[in-house]
């Protein structure tokens, strides 16, 4: 007999109910908010968090770079520049 999704999720659902101690918070989302380890977990967001802001700054950024270039690029008759022996720009 085959047992479907929703009976497996009722029999997950009991399971979890039959045992609540399994399901209390941390002493860092329960308890304490000055507590050390609330600190620290409040450090630990703050530096995710800010990792996150500096990989999205470095890929805004590096889109904006592309489409100057593109904008560059479009502007020139032949669409690439040649570069002379001394260094400057031909057009």
């Amino acid at each position: 007999m085959k047992i479907g999704a929703t009976r497996w999720g009722l029999v997950a659902a009991a399971i979890a109910l039959l045992q609540p101690a399994s399901a209390f918070a941390c002493a860092a989302c329960y308890g304490q908010s000055d507590a050390p380890i609330a600190r620290g977990m409040n450090w630990g967001i703050v530096s995710l968090l800010g990792m996150v802001g500096m990989v999205l700054g470095i890929l805004s950024a590096f889109f904006v770079f592309l489409a100057r270039k593109a904008q560059d690029a479009a502007a020139t008759p032949s669409g690439m520049r040649r570069v002379g022996p001394t260094g400057d720009v031909e057009t």
